[in-house]
């Protein structure tokens, strides 16, 4: 049975941050003396694909290095308690030594990193709300400690959707960045190993725009950020055959904007698995709409609807366009402008489509 007054009290740190980064930061400090652990990984994820985004928080694990060993495990090896899994769980946190019987070298991660680094026990969880990863997290307790029991894995559960949702809101348009105008495509390419072998300039300048975070040094001369290389890893993982998704997210860059970055496994000789190229763009305004419609719980006709408002139509064209009754337009608008907190169709606009 989860105490409520624990909730109640990391969730009093997490209304008061200002942005994705600080959340991690204030809620990692507060759920320490609730749930103690020596070591943390927080970071938000692409909603759709559930693959890691900016910002990301690593807390006394190390180099950018290791943080990338870590995710090539997560992608690529047999796993205990793999993100993709929780996503869909009914329990979205897990305790590594509860779910494994205290054998946690039944995980190839435990074996291939956490062990030698001195971890005993990993609780982690995904921060979901709608079906939807918007953040993923991972507490540690090195050697020594006890494993992390039910109640604590049960109130990082009882976390999982209040966190979400002020994950979800940070996502929501800003006012303060927009759209540049036309950019080339950047492209990267990677070898058989995951080694970066290629890039133009593009490129370049679209990594340049993207806020700090871990990264990983490349012959190309410059360090990747780990959100780069996890979309690269993931087009490995569905070349192979461990995973059916896309290996796609969409990040915020410094100064507001929005870019895709898309990866996909070319095939080698004899069709096996060969290079992988990514690109790296402006996002595109359905890119845009999509997570704008997430950002504020949207459902697929209220994102319809809402489009076909910013276009000027009057109720009755879009009851006609989208096949249903006028005063269905009504009641989906009334959930729209409710979810939005607006109380007009221009004031609708304004908010959701600013960028």
């Amino acid at each position: 049975m989860t105490d409520p007054r624990r909730h109640a009290e990391v969730m009093s740190a997490a209304e008061r941050a200002g942005d994705a980064l600080e959340l991690f930061g204030r809620v990692s400090a507060r759920l320490r003396r609730l749930v103690p652990f020596d070591a943390a990984v927080w970071t938000a994820t692409d909603p759709e694909t559930g693959l890691v985004t900016a910002p990301m928080l690593v807390e006394n694990l190390g180099s950018g290095e290791g943080c990338g060993a870590y995710w090539e495990s997560e992608l690529l090896e047999e796993n205990v308690l793999p993100f993709r899994d929780l996503t869909h769980a009914a329990v979205p946190a897990a305790g590594l030594r509860a779910a494994t019987g205290d054998l946690p070298a039944r995980s190839a991660r435990f074996r291939r990193l956490l062990g030698d680094q001195g971890v005993d026990d990993e609780l982690r969880a995904v921060l979901r709300i709608g079906g939807r990863p918007w953040g993923v997290v991972s507490l540690f307790r090195m050697r020594g400690r006890t494993a992390f029991g039910q109640n604590e894995i049960a109130l990082l559960a009882t976390l999982s959707g209040p966190l979400a949702d002020r994950l979800r809101r940070f996502a929501r348009p800003s006012g303060s960045g927009r759209q540049g105008g036309a950019s080339a495509p950047g492209l990267l390419l990677f070898d058989d190993y995951g080694e970066a072998t290629s890039i133009n300039e593009e490129a370049r300048r679209h990594l340049a725009l993207l806020p700090d975070g871990p990264s990983i040094p490349s012959a190309l001369g410059l360090s990747l950020p780990i959100w780069v290389v996890g979309t690269a890893l993931q087009a490995q993982a569905i070349a192979r055959g461990r995973d059916r998704g896309s290996a796609r997210i969409r990040i915020r860059t410094v100064d507001g904007q929005w870019l895709t970055c898309h990866a996909s496994c070319l095939s080698g000789p004899g069709g096996r698995p060969g290079p992988v190229a990514l690109v790296i763009e402006p996002a595109a305004p359905a890119d845009l709409a999509g997570i704008v419609a997430q950002a504020y719980g949207l459902t697929t006709r209220e994102l319809e609807i809402a489009q076909l408002v910013a276009r000027g139509l009057p109720t009755t064209e879009i009851a006609a366009a989208l096949f249903i009754s006028p005063h269905t337009v009504r009641d989906h608008l009334k959930a729209v402008f409710g979810k939005a907190g607006v109380s007009s169709r221009g004031e609708l606009v304004a908010q959701l489509f600013t960028e």
